[in-house]
């Protein structure tokens, strides 16, 4: 079983187009957030898949109507902040509050506690650890924010690749990190994302189908809805966070299909480990790390 995850957030929340788009102006750009997630809503339907939701706070305080159907099809809803900013550019008291407030703003939409949280661009870093006390503090059971990768803006390249309990000073609680295979004896990104859209789609599946049946590891799967939309609009930017962007736009939805089909999937926490308050199948525990 493997996680099918979504990123709730519309094109200009990215953390490429900050020097571009500034909250201000989110108000007044055109949204697509709302038909975008119907789209993979639709297509989730269709294989019968249950996913996890990671909602940004921003996006539910103006669609709740939005968050209630994500519920109402049967998805896991956790938090993506509530102003997607970096948490290595954030202070813990401002992380606290964007959390507190991204959570409660979920939470009366949907009458059910959010026990899972993904940190806007992975951004739970080595510089950022501090940011874990905090999820544990105020209830989060399971976290996806880190990726055992080396990137230019977001990555821990030692992490554990698998799912695993992290110790902390305040408590502990299950890391499902971004999924990497192994290429020439480092972690390579596999499996979401412009990872997904920009690499060879028979070689991402053919990794895919490595980590299932040759190492029994299951693999996390994220995607955005905007990623979902050749047409929505351009953005002003640098070569590279257009690249990142909109390479392959027009065949992300094809390319899910073939995963979809392909591929057993469900929410996060059926992947997370036996053991923890969370629903879980009986994956067997990568070990207890200390960060």
């Amino acid at each position: 079983m493997n996680a099918f995850t979504v990123d709730v957030e519309d094109y200009y929340h990215v953390s490429a187009f900050t020097k571009n788009v500034r909250p201000s102006d989110w108000e007044n750009m055109e949204s697509r957030v709302s038909g975008n997630t119907y789209r993979i809503l639709d297509l989730l339907n269709h294989y019968q898949v249950r996913a996890t939701f990671y909602i940004l706070g921003w996006v539910a305080e103006r669609r709740p109507h939005l968050v209630r159907d994500i519920q109402r099809a049967g998805h896991e809803i956790g938090s993506h902040s509530y102003r997607h900013e970096l948490v290595y550019n954030m202070t813990p008291e401002d992380f606290h509050d964007d959390l507190v407030v991204s959570c409660k703003i979920l939470e009366d939409i949907t009458g059910e506690p959010i026990k899972t949280y993904r940190a806007p661009s992975f951004s739970i870093t080595e510089q950022s650890l501090w940011a874990l006390d905090i999820l544990i503090e105020e209830g989060i059971e399971l976290d996806s924010s880190i990726y055992p990768i080396r990137h230019d803006i977001y990555g821990i390249p030692n992490s554990p690749i698998q799912p695993h309990q992290i110790e902390r000073p305040t408590g502990s609680l299950w890391e499902c990190p971004g999924t990497v295979c192994n290429v020439l004896g480092c972690n390579f990104p596999v499996g979401g994302g412009g990872y997904f859209r920009i690499f060879p789609a028979r070689w991402t599946f053919s990794q895919l189908e490595k980590l299932n049946s040759r190492h029994g590891r299951p693999f996390v799967f994220y995607i955005h809805p905007w990623e979902v939309d050749p047409d929505q609009p351009r953005i002003a930017s640098s070569w590279k966070s257009k690249l990142r962007h909109y390479t392959n736009l027009g065949r992300t939805e094809s390319r899910m299909r073939t995963l979809l089909e392909r591929f057993r999937f469900d929410a996060i926490s059926a992947i997370a480990p036996s053991g923890t308050s969370i629903k879980s199948n009986n994956l067997k525990a990568s070990g207890k790390v200390t960060i």
